[in-house]
């Protein structure tokens, strides 16, 4: 079996990125307020936000690689450590703006 080209391996590493991403906000969600927050938690895994950082299937991408290589600890990591910090300062000026 031939491996996949580029853009299929993207694909499915994006795929899977995707669902590890939904995991680890949908625990950040109940850890941090203790109850469902379905706007939050796709504030922190939509298009639009995964944009700050490059392409969203490439993020996406991403996280499925580390996933696929270190596990699920590793890529909760590798999230928590790139997209979370932003993410805070986005949610934190989202706050001061509502006031």
């Amino acid at each position: 079996m031939k491996p996949p080209d580029p853009l299929s391996q993207l694909q499915r590493d994006a795929w899977i990125g995707d669902a590890v991403l939904e995991l680890y906000a949908r625990a950040w969600v109940l850890r941090q307020h203790g109850q469902v927050d379905a706007a939050l938690k796709s504030r922190l895994t939509c298009n639009e936000f995964l944009n700050c950082f490059a392409n969203p299937t490439r993020v996406e991408a991403d996280i499925g690689a580390v996933y696929q290589r270190e596990g699920l600890d590793a890529a909760f990591t590798y999230i928590h450590e790139r997209l979370q910090p932003l993410f805070d300062q986005r949610e934190a000026k989202r706050q001061r703006m509502r006031r």
